[in-house]
């Protein structure tokens, strides 16, 4: 049986509903912005408390870390991320979400095969990439300096 191209496309767009882009958009938007406005707050109050900006700053990273890979556990995050879509994706706690979630999947096969070596499947290569680049980067910034001496 041959489908021919305008078939196929017929039958993938009765499969495939329409997707609200300007929605989804929003929503990202809106709930990006929360998480960095809740990132927001976070610091003010370290800074309240007494701390100073420098200090605070790694905490709220830190902060935002943690409770992103709780909520993950408890399954919370996917269902925020399931609306917010890239929303949550930007801000570092997707980047929480990526090294949490595989662990989670893969902890049945064991701490070392299973969430030890599935822990960095997503996060791995920008961890891994992005060293590489930075360390790149540092290296032509330090031979550009040392030549403009």
């Amino acid at each position: 049986m041959n489908i021919s191209n305008n078939d196929y496309d017929k039958m993938v767009k009765k499969a495939s509903p329409a997707s609200p882009i300007w929605i989804n958009c929003l929503k990202a938007f809106l709930i990006g912005g929360a998480i960095c406005c809740f990132g927001q707050l976070i610091l003010s109050l370290y800074t309240r408390f007494g701390m100073e900006t420098e200090t605070a700053k790694p905490l709220v990273s830190m902060t935002l870390i943690i409770l992103t890979a709780i909520l993950t556990g408890i399954g919370v995050f996917d269902k925020i991320a399931k609306h917010a879509g890239a929303g949550t994706i930007v801000p570092i706690t997707g980047f929480a979400n990526s090294v949490v979630s595989p662990a989670l999947e893969f902890k049945s096969e064991g701490f070392i095969m299973g969430t030890g070596a599935s822990i960095f499947k997503i996060a791995g290569p920008v961890i891994l990439y992005g060293t590489t680049a930075a360390s790149v980067y540092g290296l032509i910034y330090f031979i550009i300096e040392r030549v403009t001496l």
